[in-house]
C-alpha cells in the first residue's frame, strides 16, 4: 500500500474528515450527472432516457 493511501485511510477514521469528503463526493455525484443530463438534453435524446436519468438522480439523492 502506498503513502498516500495508507494517509487517506487514517484521514477517514477521522469523523470530521470523513463526512466532509463524503458530502464533497455525493456533490460531486451529482454535478456529474446533471452535465451528462443537459448534454442528452442539448443532443436532444428520446424523452424517456430522460426522465431515467432524472429518476436514477432523484434516486441517488433521496438515499444520500
Amino acid at each position: 500500500m502506498n503513502t498516500a493511501k495508507k494517509y487517506f485511510e487514517k484521514q477517514l477514521s477521522v469523523p470530521e474528515f470523513k463526512q466532509s469528503y463524503l458530502e464533497e463526493k455525493v456533490k460531486l455525484d451529482i454535478e456529474y450527472q446533471l452535465e451528462e443530463l443537459k448534454k442528452d438534453i442539448q443532443s436532444c435524446k428520446p424523452s424517456e432516457e430522460i426522465i431515467k436519468k432524472i429518476d436514477r438522480i432523484e434516486k441517488y439523492v433521496l438515499s444520500v
